[in-house]
């Protein structure tokens, strides 16, 4: 992992309810983020982002920022496999 640790924001409006809307939980965010196996930039916003599965299998992406060491996800959502 490239960085220190991962910010989750747990109140309404946040990234974690972000990304359970797309079904997808923290821990499967979580272990994407330490085994990612691609990196690009997001088409819609230019942020970076990483590819992964998740350990049920399904392919993602995370959407993210950095600051100071620490990374931020934005947006993850299931993906076709590559």
């Amino acid at each position: 992992m490239e960085w220190t640790h991962v910010i989750w924001d747990p109140l309404p409006g946040g990234n974690v309810e972000h990304i359970e809307e797309h079904d997808l939980t923290t821990d499967d965010v979580d272990y994407v983020l330490e085994n990612y196996e691609s990196k690009g930039d997001s088409r819609t916003s230019g942020r970076p982002c990483v590819f992964g599965h998740t350990p049920d299998g399904r392919c993602i992406v995370v959407v993210y920022e950095e600051e100071e060491g620490a990374v931020i996800p934005v947006t993850a959502y299931e993906v076709a496999e590559p």
